[in-house]
């Protein structure tokens, strides 16, 4: 409909704004134009950023929902465990280690003292 502006065009148009506006307000109106172009430029490239970055957090959301809904490790080696052992066999129980301690009646403050190893210290 409108076509590209030639030269002619332009300079008609600017013949125009000169008898409207005269020199003195030219400039002014020239400076407030560019500003106003230059602020809708940065809003139009930081709405685009904003929508860019939200579409691509949408994608890491929908990324990390299989990482979330996988079993825990932990669950996964204990299924392997117990698929590994025979059906009949008694599944392993776990005793606590028996103490080397003495309760003495003289110290009672020794009665919950656990050796750290060789690396603790005393």
């Amino acid at each position: 409909m409108f076509g590209s502006i030639g030269g002619s065009e332009v300079l008609l148009l600017f013949v125009v704004a000169l008898l409207l506006f005269g020199p003195r307000r030219l400039p002014e109106i020239g400076r407030m134009l560019g500003k106003a172009v230059a602020d809708f430029r940065r809003a139009t490239n930081e709405f685009k950023a904003n929508l860019e970055r939200e579409v691509q957090l949408e994608d890491l959301k929908a990324a990390i929902k299989p990482i979330e809904n996988a079993p825990h490790p932990a669950a996964l080696a204990r299924g392997v465990l117990l698929d590994a052992l025979p059906a009949e066999a008694p599944a392993p129980s776990v005793e606590p280690a028996a103490s080397t301690e003495t309760e003495s009646p003289e110290l009672p403050e020794k009665k919950n003292v656990i050796d750290g190893g060789p690396s603790s210290i005393h």
